[in-house]
């Protein structure tokens, strides 16, 4: 018989600052890999990861619950979606995301529900 799993943030696989005002907490459970992310006011994509990673927008797809905090989130072709808190979003490649407001932007990212397209 399958057991449940269960696992905390209060007890992490990781913890990661990859880059400028922003902390990722990684937990993997059952195959699947969980980063509550807390992301500073005053962060965009362009800003703080594209120097160090470069391309034109983020590149990878994303599957998010918001926590708190408020981002916006605008598409290559220049459409644009604010994300806040009890949304949920995938997001496609081809974006360049920003935090809004004065307090951080909180989210849970589920990193393995959603693989690139070809």
């Amino acid at each position: 018989m399958a057991a449940v799993e269960k696992k905390s943030f209060a007890k992490l696989d990781e913890t990661m600052t990859p880059f400028e005002k922003v902390r990722v907490d990684v937990a993997t459970i059952g195959g699947l890999t969980f980063k509550k992310l807390t992301v500073e006011p005053g962060w965009q994509w362009t800003k703080h990861v594209k120097p160090v990673v470069g391309g034109k927008s983020c590149q990878a797809p994303h599957v998010m619950l918001v926590l708190s905090g408020r981002q916006i989130v605008r598409m290559d072709d220049g459409t644009e979606t604010e994300l806040g808190p009890g949304d949920i979003a995938v997001i496609p490649p081809g974006h360049d995301p920003r935090v809004v407001g004065n307090e951080p932007n909180v989210l849970i990212e589920l990193t393995d529900a959603v693989r690139p397209t070809k």
